[in-house]
């Protein structure tokens, strides 16, 4: 790669920090993080909850601290200088929130650290920071006091949280009751405080971090030398005792050797060649790194691997040890390639086992550090890819977004701190030539978050004491240790092409386990294969999409309430790739469901009869549509109602004379509502109800339906459509073959008798209390309306709508929230699985025959009812005594005041 090329992608890299970072401080600062789909700041306690993933978050202004010393590395001084104002002026630590110890230490604390080290370096040269006065160090002093407290255990090991305000155990701390924390969490302490006792010369810090490292020496599993993920904080007992190199574990690896090149203490070499050795022997098997059990190291514990061990590569490079760690790179970059995203776990046979990627850094981070001992281009043209995936899918107009699923391309509101602190440094720095940065990097130590340590803090306030407390130390073959940090000059002094030489035989790994992935679709337009069906194009009233439905083992089953819920069971499906691609079919329809009801979510509509012998007391819930005339923008429709034929309305109507400057009622089914809606269009009709085929439907016990378009542009559908369900449907009908002529109001919500009624004639009861039949009408006048107000409440087949929960979950997302085609009638929400869990069947509820979306979340305001608009109600021609129509409409009346007033 020339140097043009390479300065190329430096300067991409900028630009895509630039536009990440510019983002965050325009729309999100001083959140802790921005949220890049909605170009809005994540503030801890005003979003919904996301669990242990909020720990991170305690209203510092995270994404800022933690991106300090990236601006420096970047070259962008300016910036940093006005950063770091900007954390002294606005950033308190002193917030009553709760967060997580391990992360605070490594973003908050490292990024205070570091940005103090960079801003010492800058003062020192001249140019800039020359008011600095180690306002950061002092920062950092006082968070890291307020981390000490959770250091109070008798074992040494920190609890995993701490209140920021008010400690530990504290009645108001709302922590101290955990008695877990993971091994990581506990074992990454020790650079970060470490460098603020040698900074400050407070010993406190480095002691307790000291602390907790050898209590989880002290409790490692002897036989096998390996740790386990989780440990009792105050027994030293192990809660999991799984054992890998990735999530739960991965960074106290990483510290042990870390903290003997910062520290020049041996035994902490002396425990990671002890690790190391045991992970080599039972958890390396190339290119896999697979999690074994401690007590049993020869048993695997799991058939998949999470994301975060894509970091143990570069640590391999520190350590020496090139030709594992070119290989595990190479099996991850064949990963990438497939899927253009690591995700979070894939399996032994890399398909994607749980399928988001939140914007890691550590597979960045691995290829940067490869690439600095071997030297190879190949590292550079991986560079390349991560930079061209990430403009190309997780770019947004605000930022970043994670990928919620690798397979889909659909995005998380989610761009973590991490991704800023770590991401863009270590891409700039792959490309960046030595005289590209305006300090020397080889100064520095990394953290685990990527914030630069100086080396010098070594030989600075060497209070602690330096004695061995490596016990029952194992003699190892030395021949595969040095006991010096590898000098990349001299690696590969006779073969530049040792790298590749290690790769070639490992090329095809991936395809060769798993032959298909996303790009095959690509790939079968190549070769003339067909290729699987997706999601987006799928049609229930095409016989051979429901062929090849069945092929993938997916099954429709129709629900009571007139949806139809596609279940995939992939023991049933034609073959394994069949089944992959069923899979795919499921989530995709999670994902386009998902996507749509949050791109449109209307209220639902009214249907109120306004005819005789109605006159507007009778009020149908209806749902609306997403194309056609927005009755919430424009006057309400008004029309006789006249029934199409064909009576689906999925062909050229053969009696237009019939529905000419009426609302045509049409019958759901056979092809897509806006099929339906230009078919009574051209016919002259000036709206159209759609009532639902399945018989009972009933919008008091299914969520209510809006309807979708054909995926095609609607813009020429210009009248009103609503949808009813069959029991509301039912209601218009019988008054029809009752009363042949009914008028029926079109409208976003029921209108008041007064209006509906004014300039009417109608039955002489209503105001005459001697009347004794209805056949007597008179005008009415607007003085009587004022009676009639009541009736801005729906009716009674206005029902609540709540979550409809599927029954079952998708195995391939751990995240699933709920399906539905573009094109196809409803769907309902599903609730997100528990990821642990091996689900019997994948299940995506969805109703396919025309193209309804349920309006999910949304609940609408129950009210007051009448006795005439019961769904039970005899269309007879009794006369009411006066008496008792008045009391109901003194009801009505009494009802409407109430509403008013916001009491009802």
């Amino acid at each position: 790669m020339s140097r043009e090329e390479k300065q190329k992608l430096g300067n991409q890299v900028l630009e895509m920090f630039d536009h990440a970072y510019g983002n965050y401080m325009e729309h999100a600062y001083p959140a802790d993080e921005l949220m890049p789909l909605t170009c809005r700041g994540r503030v801890r306690g005003q979003e919904p909850s996301r669990g242990d993933v909020d720990d991170a978050l305690g209203k510092f202004s995270l994404t800022l601290i933690d991106s300090l010393d990236t601006l420096v590395v970047l070259n962008k001084t300016k910036e940093f200088e006005d950063a770091v104002r900007k954390v002294l002026r606005d950033v308190n630590l002193d917030n009553d929130v709760v967060v997580s110890v391990f992360e605070t230490n490594i973003r908050v604390l490292g990024g205070l650290l570091g940005g103090h080290s960079l801003a010492i370096m800058l003062k020192e040269k001249g140019e800039y920071m020359q008011w600095y006065n180690d306002e950061l160090l002092q920062m950092a002093k006082q968070l890291g006091y307020k981390l000490l407290p959770a250091f109070n255990t008798t074992s040494g090991l920190p609890y995993p949280r701490i209140n920021l305000k008010f400690g530990i155990r504290k009645p108001e701390a709302r922590t101290g009751t955990e008695t877990d924390t993971c091994t990581a969490c506990a074992g990454t302490l020790i650079l970060e405080f470490a460098a603020l006792s040698r900074f400050t010369g407070a010993t406190i810090f480095e002691e307790y971090a000291r602390k907790a490292l050898d209590f989880l020496w002290e409790k490692r599993q002897r036989s096998s030398n390996l740790v386990g993920v989780t440990i009792n904080i105050h027994t030293g007992d192990w809660v999991r005792k799984d054992s890998g190199v990735g999530a739960g574990i991965d960074s106290y690896y990483e510290y042990l050797l870390k903290a003997y090149v910062l520290l020049g203490d041996d035994s902490f070499l002396e425990r990671f060649n002890t690790h190391y050795d045991a992970i080599m022997r039972y958890i390396s098997q190339p290119p896999l790194l697979l999690d074994v059990h401690i007590h049993k190291p020869m048993l695997n514990a799991r058939t998949w691997m999470d994301a975060l061990l894509a970091f143990f590569p570069g640590l391999q490079v520190l350590k020496g040890d090139i030709r594992p760690a070119i290989e595990t790179h190479e099996m991850l970059y064949q990963v990438i390639k497939k899927h253009n995203f690591l995700p979070e776990a894939f399996t032994t046979d890399f398909r994607v086992h749980w399928a988001q990627h939140p914007l890691r850094p550590e597979f960045a981070e691995s290829t940067y550090f490869l690439y600095k001992a071997t030297g190879d281009p190949y590292y550079l043209e991986v560079g390349k890819t991560l930079i061209e995936n990430l403009n190309k899918y997780a770019r947004v107009p605000c930022g970043f977004a994670a990928m919620k699923d690798v397979r889909t391309g659909s995005h998380e509101d989610r761009m973590d701190s991490f991704f800023l602190a770590e991401m863009f440094k270590y891409l700039y720095l792959l490309f960046a030539d030595k005289e590209d940065i305006i300090f020397d990097i080889e100064d520095y130590i990394f953290t685990t978050e990527a914030h630069l340590l100086p080396l010098w803090l070594s030989t600075t306030n060497q209070s602690i004491s330096k004695k061995n407390t490596t016990s029952e130390y194992i003699e190892l073959d030395d021949s595969n240790f040095d006991w010096t940090c590898p000098n990349t000059q001299i690696l590969f002094p006779n073969d530049p092409l040792y790298a590749q030489s290690i790769r070639e035989p490992l090329k095809n790994v991936v395809d060769k386990s798993c032959p298909r992935g996303i790009i095959r679709v690509e790939e079968s337009f190549r070769s003339g294969a067909k290729p699987p069906l997706r999601a987006r194009d799928f049609m229930a009233t095409n016989p051979e999409h429901l062929e090849i439905l069945k092929k993938m083992g997916v099954s429709l089953i129709h629900l009571k309430d007139g949806r139809v819920q596609l279940v995939q069971h992939a023991i049933q499906a034609a073959s394994s790739i069949d089944a992959e691609d069923g899979l795919r079919f499921m989530q995709e329809m999670i994902e386009l469901s998902s996507q749509q009801q949050k791109e449109q979510q209307l209220p639902p509509r009214a249907v109120q009869i306004v005819s005789h012998p109605f006159f507007g007391r009778v009020v149908l819930t209806a749902g609306p549509a997403q194309f056609g005339l927005d009755l919430s923008k424009h006057k309400e429709t008004r029309g006789f109602v006249a029934s199409s034929k064909p009576y689906n309305g999925c062909s050229e109507l053969t009696n237009p004379e019939a529905v000419m400057g009426k609302i045509a009622l049409i019958q759901r089914g056979q092809c897509m509502f806006a099929e339906k809606a230009r078919n009574i269009q051209n016919a002259g009709a000036i709206g159209g109800i759609v009532i639902d085929d399945n018989e009972g439907s009933s919008s008091d016990t299914a969520p209510l339906f809006q309807m979708a378009g054909d995926g095609k542009d609607t813009d020429d559908i210009t009248i009103p459509m609503l949808f009813l369900f069959s029991k509301e449907g039912s209601i218009l009908l019988d008054a029809i073959r009752e009363y042949e002529e009914v008028e029926v109001l079109l409208s976003d919500k029921a209108r008041d008798r007064a209006a509906i009624l004014k300039g009417k004639m109608i039955p002489s009861y209503i105001i005459n209390s001697n009347a004794e039949t209805e056949n007597e009408e008179q005008p009415f006048s607007e003085n009587d309306s004022q009676n009639q107000s009541a009736e801005q409440m729906a009716g009674s087949q206005e029902a609540d709508l709540v979550d409809q929960e599927s029954p079952g979950e998708s195995a391939l997302n751990s995240h699933p929230e709920s399906s539905s085609p573009a094109a196809t009638d409803n769907a309902a929400s599903a609730p997100p699985p528990d990821p642990s869990s091996a689900p019997a069947g994948n299940h995506a509820p969805s109703s396919l025959d025309g193209e309804c979306t349920d309006l999910d979340n949304q609940l609408q305001e129950q009210s007051e009812t009448e006795e005439d608009s019961s769904p039970n109600v005899s269309w007879g021609k009794k006369v009411q005594p006066i008496d008792f129509i008045l009391a109901d409409w003194n009801e009505d009346i009494e009802a409407f005041d109430m509403m008013e007033k916001g009491e009802l």
